[in-house]
């Protein structure tokens, strides 16, 4: 492709798939005063809950300040043809390429479109980590908790075309940057810049804080790490020792595991119609919140750093995890927890 003027006023497209990528795309363009300039593709997966924090997200996104416009990639095949050649001038227009979730295959499809003068990747959850750390390897892009099934040439000629385009370029004049809450060091020649969730903390709260405590959700069960009964057996343990009240479900858990976990704890299921960050920040939130390895091990702190709020991590046994659990998937759950536990000083 031909080389653009670069001197012209940037735009910025941003790719997002999840409530957590958009809310972070919402904090990077607050951090660097773009929200005027960015445009948001919002490209939504078929669960109905995703949907609905989609949808709650992209309203407080217009309401910051941010163009949002909903495409449907996933209906068909027809249809994800038509979302990628419908987003081909706005790729092509684009100065600045905002990414939610490198590993997505859709995004992966589509960089050959883009030539942009800067590239951001924010925060896809703890996905981020491992992230990095392939970049920073040279290792294939994949997702930590997916077992490798096979190489597909299709797949490897993304993935070797994602790790090139997020690799800072002198040849083409790119520069990359992660906008990250994860304990991560991005590879010599990418900038990083730390998200404090300063949007989220000065849009809302601070929240009322009660005299009680809850449990945060995970879907390592649903992602197929975790063994669904002894999961269930943990968050038992957990409620009885912490007299916990409310569990927190993430987007992804099954309707049916939370029906076996609130019949079994007498803990009242809430499924937050918008990222936990925003919600705990909205309130009430509760005096201590007890989470499993995940994300919010790392973003909460952040989020409730003007709150009296403790946050205390649960490991994962090793007895838990699936005989089909990914090599290393116990090292990456631990060392989620320890670094939460070592940054943020959690119990």
């Amino acid at each position: 492709m031909a080389k653009k003027n670069r001197k012209r006023k940037r735009t910025t497209l941003a790719l997002v798939e999840s409530p957590a990528q958009l809310l972070n795309v919402i904090e990077w363009a607050f951090h660097h005063g773009a929200e005027q300039q960015t445009r948001l593709a919002v490209l939504p997966p078929r669960d109905a809950t995703t949907r609905l924090q989609l949808e709650a997200m992209a309203d407080l996104a217009r309401d910051a300040g941010l163009a949002a416009t909903w495409y449907e990639p996933r209906k068909s095949a027809a249809s994800l043809v038509a979302v990628a050649w419908e987003l081909f001038p706005r790729l092509a227009r684009a100065e600045r390429l905002v990414i939610g979730d490198p590993f997505s295959r859709f995004v992966q499809a589509v960089l050959p479109l883009a030539d942009v003068a800067e590239v951001v990747v924010v925060d896809d959850g703890t996905a981020t980590i491992s992230f990095i750390a392939q970049l920073t390897r040279g290792d294939r892009l994949s997702r930590w908790h997916l077992a490798e099934t096979g190489r597909d040439v299709v797949i490897d000629l993304l993935s070797e075309h994602a790790r090139a385009f997020f690799t800072p370029s002198q040849r083409d004049g790119r520069s990359v940057e992660v906008f990250t809450s994860m304990p991560v060091q991005a590879p010599k020649g990418t900038r990083q810049s730390a998200n404090t969730f300063a949007w989220t903390r000065s849009r809302f709260g601070p929240p009322v804080v009660n005299d009680a405590a809850d449990v945060i959700g995970t879907s390592l069960v649903e992602t197929g790490v975790v063994d669904a009964d002894r999961y269930l057996a943990g968050v038992a343990a957990v409620t009885r020792r912490f007299g916990a009240g409310r569990y927190f479900a993430h987007r992804r858990e099954d309707d049916a595991k939370l029906a076996a976990i609130a019949a079994r704890t007498g803990l009242t299921v809430v499924r937050p119609e918008v990222p936990l960050e925003i919600a705990v920040r909205r309130g009430p939130v509760s005096a201590l919140m007890v989470s499993y390895p995940s994300t919010v091990t790392h973003t909460l702190p952040l989020v409730l750093v003007d709150t009296p709020v403790e946050l205390a991590v649960a490991d994962v046994p090793a007895a838990w995890l699936l005989p089909g659990a990914p090599v290393g998937a116990a090292d990456f759950l631990e060392n989620v927890n320890t670094t939460a536990r070592r940054r943020h000083e959690l119990t």
